[in-house]
């Protein structure tokens, strides 16, 4: 099952051309959803606007050089590596989606393009759908937040929830669509399958869809005004065991003790048991 293509089989009873119609549909409404989204929520007006904000309070100009490391450094480190989780386990759930997903999207797409695509692409087709399944459920039941907290019911599900049921849905369909193909639950599953997704890419206006493409410009944004000077009109970062720095804010010793960065684990002292 891992070797075969189950979209060659497919074409047997469904034209290679309107597999791939599908597809470009696909990609039409996900462009169509997050340009949506953008004029909605007004996303990309904020940034354009906050970046502008930040140059006018830049202390020091960033050069060209300095920029091009800067993005080296957010894709190595907020896309690749997704280091802004400091749970390692949902880290680890994180980027097991990603990865799944993605390979999941690209191997679709050269199973159905491509007119003799090596085995190796089925295989990884199959890997990336069992990956995007293995972190998409255990964030959902592990990691996902304590609803009992939030006062509602472990099986209520809420509109926010749309795009990870959808990308589960899709990946596990996909999985028994391939195992079970040319059965009546095979087609049946193969119907669920289109169903969840173009609930996916369908439904990006109303999901988090859109948030993996503006994440990583605010990423690398955040970096450019940390380089800059401009902070985001935060304060700068101080070395409260400094006595320069007790010198310039007095009442520090009085709060934190005359070395702060010993003052025990604080809210560090329990686990966090809600994501």
């Amino acid at each position: 099952m891992i070797t075969g293509n189950p979209f060659a089989e497919l074409s047997a009873n469904i034209p290679t051309y309107a597999m791939q119609a599908y597809v470009v549909a696909m990609v039409i409404l996900v462009i169509v959803g997050t340009v949506l989204d953008m004029m909605h929520k007004k996303s990309a007006q904020y940034f354009f606007e906050n970046a502008e904000k930040a140059k006018a309070a830049a202390t020091r100009t960033v050069s060209g050089g300095e920029k091009a490391s800067l993005a080296i450094k957010t894709v190595a480190s907020e896309i690749i590596t997704s280091s802004e989780f400091a749970n390692p386990i949902r880290r680890i759930s994180h980027l097991l989606s990603m990865y799944g997903f993605i390979t999941f999207v690209v191997t679709t797409a050269i199973l159905i393009f491509a007119s003799a695509p090596p085995s190796i692409v089925a295989v990884l087709w199959h890997i990336g759908a069992l990956m995007l399944c293995i972190g998409g459920y255990w964030f959902w039941f592990a990691i996902r937040v304590d609803l009992a907290s939030e006062g509602k019911r472990w099986y209520k599900v809420d509109r926010a929830d749309m795009f990870i049921l959808s990308l589960l849905s899709t990946a596990t369909f996909a999985l028994i669509w391939s195992a079970t193909q040319g059965s009546t639950i095979g087609w049946l599953a193969f119907c669920l399958f289109i169903l969840s997704s173009t609930i996916l890419f369908g439904g990006v206006f109303w999901s988090k869809f859109a948030h993996m493409f503006f994440k990583p410009a605010a990423a690398f944004q955040k970096r450019i005004t940390r380089a800059d000077g401009s902070r985001e009109n935060l304060p700068a970062d101080f070395d409260l065991s400094d006595p320069a720095v007790h010198a310039k804010y007095p009442d520090i010793p009085q709060y934190m003790g005359k070395n702060p960065p010993n003052m025990g684990l604080g809210i560090k002292r329990e686990s966090p048991h809600h994501y």
